[in-house]
């Protein structure tokens, strides 16, 4: 038996005027997806925690069967485990964002796109400037990063309230700062970084291009290394593997004891990185039994409050993706698979809601249900509704519905 996951990360959306009082889910041509609502049972699931704040990681945690109230400890420390740091029980990994100040606000929370190439000089250089025995600094891709803090306590000792540079954008850099245990340390290193990195030659020659530089850092997201159980003892599968761009992704498949395939964006047209990553998907189940493919394009145009965008994700995933997905059952009906946004990202309010969304399960021993369409309002008709966010992964293994 295979089985196949695939978050459509904030796919789920509101009705918009700006689409006749529709969601994009419903006014997006996405033939493969509604074959697949057809074909199989239609529901929905509340996949975010009431108690924890509204992320994407947080979705992925509950969508793959674990607790993320019990569980998740922060954002730093998945993409820390998807760099393969090890740490230590007084060490905290946090989120590095290269920003851009201007006027003493957060101008733009990528540095403008900054390549991972230039970034890379710019964590080398702090490296060389700034980390000691208790800061380190190790590079990721493009604008994200990862600090790790050491301290005698722990994480309690640097448990101050941070946020996400996304949720700032246009604020006062003053009013954004880490407030709480550790503070003092986290906004030292900020602004230290800040005097070294705006004379940069690297910044200096952004600056001449008319592209925004990368001239400070932003700390958020930290927590100590979380304990998660291997998916395959939580559902009796051999083996299973992550696809996925996104470091958090990546780092929570590690933590799960799930094989991470890479694949490269950066720099590749939509085309040809969604033909690519659903191959890689399909390929790794030659050898594995489960696979989750998690693509956050339709997440990213929310947040960038980009309608004809996330349109365009959804629609060139299901051309792409789900088009090879669908032969791909068609030829191995020893095979299962779910599909769900995780969450709902609303793209005029730039931001994830709590709502439940929709799913859809199709393939052996799953009886399809009179529902025709994948959508928000399609799958409010369904009886099946899963309100306790880790129970969709159980109905998923489970060995007939």
């Amino acid at each position: 038996m295979k089985y196949i996951v695939v978050i459509l990360a904030g796919a789920a959306d509101h009705p918009t005027e700006e689409l006749g009082g529709k969601t994009p889910l419903e006014v997006a041509k996405i033939p493969n997806l509604n074959f697949f609502a057809r074909s199989g049972k239609i529901g929905t699931a509340k996949l975010v925690s009431d108690r924890l704040q509204l992320s994407s990681d947080i979705s992925l945690f509950n969508t793959l069967g674990y607790d993320a109230a019990k569980l998740y400890t922060g954002r730093g420390p998945l993409e820390a485990a998807n760099l393969e740091l090890k740490l230590d029980d007084k060490e905290v990994a946090f989120c590095m964002n290269f920003i851009t100040e201007a006027s003493g606000m957060l101008a733009d929370p990528t540095a403008g796109n900054i390549s991972t190439k230039e970034a890379k000089a710019l964590v080398n250089f702090l490296n060389k400037k700034v980390a000691s025995d208790f800061v380190r600094f190790f590079p990721g891709s493009g604008h994200r990063h990862i600090a790790v803090l050491k301290d005698a306590h722990g994480a309690e000792a640097l448990s101050a309230k941070t946020r996400s540079p996304d949720e700032a954008i246009g604020e006062k850099i003053e009013s954004c700062l880490p407030k709480g245990p550790g503070e003092e340390l986290m906004r030292k290193l900020m602004y230290d970084a800040k005097l070294l990195l705006q004379d940069h030659e690297i910044n200096q020659v952004r600056v001449d291009l008319g592209e925004n530089p990368a001239n400070m850092i932003w700390l958020w997201g930290q927590g100590c290394k979380p304990v998660l159980q291997p998916l395959r003892e939580m559902f009796e599968i051999t083996g299973g593997a992550m696809v996925a761009v996104r470091e958090f992704a990546k780092g929570f498949g590690r933590l799960a004891g799930l094989t991470v395939m890479e694949v490269k964006e950066e720099g590749e047209e939509s085309a040809i990185f969604y033909d690519k990553i659903s191959k890689v998907a399909l390929d790794a189940l030659d050898e594995k039994d489960f696979v989750c493919l998690y693509l956050h394009t339709p997440d990213e145009a929310s947040r960038a409050g980009d309608i004809k965008g996330k349109l365009a994700a959804i629609e060139g995933i299901d051309f792409f993706v789900f088009s090879k997905i669908r032969k791909y059952l068609d030829r191995s009906k020893d095979t299962r698979l779910l599909i769900t946004p995780g969450h709902a990202a609303v793209w005029k309010m730039k931001g994830i809601v709590r709502d439940a969304v929709p799913f859809a399960v199709v393939g052996k021993n799953i009886v399809a249900d009179e529902v025709e369409k994948f959508s928000e309002v399609a799958s409010k008709t369904s009886e099946l509704k899963f309100n306790k966010s880790t129970e969709l992964m159980p109905f998923f293994f489970s060995k007939a519905s």
